[in-house]
C-alpha cells in the first residue's frame, strides 16, 4: 500500500504538472472502486481549474476553483500519474482526466481498492475517511507530549499503536518498522511501558524516516511509482522490513519476524527491547 511518503511524492510530482490546469474532459472506464463513483462524476469536473493539491495522511486532495475538492486514495496498489499527452489505456486504468494543455491524470488501481471522490467544500471535513485522522508526523503539527501521554493511555503493542490512523495520520508499516528500529523499541513492547524519553527518540525516528524516504521518492518494493511514472528508492536503506534472516547492520544478529495483526514486524533481537 503506498503510505505517507509515497502519497506525499505523489503530490510533489503532480504540482507543477496540473495546477494551473482546467479538466477539458474526463473518462470512468470502471466505476467500481471502493466507492462507485457516480454519473455526475465526469460532468461535474469538466471545466474545472485545479488550484492546488494537498494531502491528508494517505489521501491527496485536489483543490478546484469552485472549491470543490477531488479526493483521491490509492487502497492497495494504486497511484495517479501523468502522461504528457493521451496514450492507449492500460488494464487497470480507471479514470482518465485530460486537461487543458493536452496532458493526461490517470487513476491506475489493479485492485480497485482506492477512491476517487468529488465533495463540495461543505462535505470535506465530514467525510468518514477524514473526520478522524490523527496528527501528521511529516507536518511537524503532533508534539512528543501528546505522543508519549496516547502512548501510556494504550496497552496496545507499539507498532499497532503506530499503525492506528487516529494516532499517527499517514503512518504505514514500512516506516513504522524502520523508525522502531532507529529507536530501538522492539513493536511487540506495549505502548504503555515505552518510557518518556524513548517516546521522544521515537517521533525523532519517525520524522527522520519519512523525511529521508520522501526524499528518495518512497519504497517501491512492489509496483509503486510516483506521479511522473518513476520508482522510488528509499526501499535501498532499508535496515529492519524485509530483512527476516539477515544480519542487524548494528549487531550482526539476525533479524526476526513476527506477525502482529496480519502486519509483518521485523525486529532485531539483540538491538530491540
Amino acid at each position: 500500500m503506498p503510505e505517507l511518503p509515497e502519497v506525499e511524492t505523489i503530490r510533489r510530482t503532480l504540482l507543477p504538472r496540473v495546477v494551473g490546469r482546467r479538466i477539458a474532459d474526463v473518462e470512468v472506464r470502471e466505476p467500481r472502486l471502493r466507492r462507485r463513483i457516480p454519473p455526475s462524476f465526469a460532468a461535474r469536473l469538466v471545466g474545472q481549474r485545479i488550484d492546488g493539491i494537498e494531502r491528508r495522511a494517505k489521501y491527496l486532495l485536489f483543490r478546484l476553483a469552485s472549491g470543490d475538492a477531488m479526493v483521491a486514495h490509492f487502497g492497495m496498489s494504486g497511484t495517479i500519474v501523468i502522461h504528457d499527452a493521451p496514450a492507449a489505456p492500460g488494464q487497470h486504468d480507471h479514470v482518465r482526466l485530460r486537461l487543458s494543455d493536452g496532458s493526461e491524470l490517470v487513476l491506475n488501481d489493479p485492485r480497485r481498492f482506492g477512491l476517487l471522490l468529488l465533495v463540495s467544500p461543505g462535505e470535506i471535513e465530514d467525510l468518514p475517511e477524514l473526520r478522524h485522522l490523527g496528527d501528521d508526523p511529516l507536518q511537524g503539527d503532533i508534539r512528543a507530549d501528546r505522543f508519549a501521554a496516547a502512548l501510556r493511555r494504550s496497552r496496545r503493542p507499539i507498532k499497532n499503536l503506530l499503525l492506528d490512523q487516529t494516532v499517527l495520520a499517514g503512518m504505514g508499516n514500512i516506516y513504522a518498522n524502520e523508525a522502531l528500529f532507529r529507536s530501538r523499541i522492539r513493536p511487540t513492547r506495549r505502548a504503555f511501558r515505552v518510557r518518556v524519553a524513548e517516546a521522544e527518540d521515537l517521533l525523532r525516528a519517525i520524522r527522520q524516516v519519512l523525511r529521508e524516504a520522501v526524499d528518495l521518492g518512497g519504497s517501491s518494493i512492489a509496483d509503486y511509482r510516483d506521479g511522473n511514472g518513476r520508482p522510488g528508492y528509499f526501499q535501498l536503506r532499508l535496515q529492519a522490513y524485509d530483512r527476516a534472516g539477515k544480519p542487524c547492520v548494528h549487531c550482526g544478529a539476525t533479524i526476526r519476524r513476527v506477525v502482529q495483526s496480519g502486519r509483518s514486524s521485523f525486529y532485531c533481537p539483540k538491538c530491540q527491547h
